[in-house]
């Protein structure tokens, strides 16, 4: 699995149409107009590299795969 930074994790998700609600200190939290039940925090520490657990549960989450990143 390719490592990425969460700047990097938040461009991906607004290119699959994941929306930004709001930004609470160093998280950016992340809606989908179809599924409004459905919110994505993203930690973005500068360029420092997500969690390997904390991505995979970011893309679970928001049903993003290998491809889409």
């Amino acid at each position: 699995m390719k490592a990425l930074s969460g700047k990097q994790m938040c461009k991906a998700l607004e290119r699959n149409g994941w929306l930004l609600k709001r930004v609470r200190s160093s998280h950016h939290i992340y809606a989908h107009p179809d599924r409004p039940d459905t919110i994505i925090p993203v930690p973005v520490h500068g360029n420092r590299t997500l969690r390997k657990g904390t991505q995979q549960g970011i893309m679970k989450d928001a049903g993003l795969t290998e491809a889409d990143l």
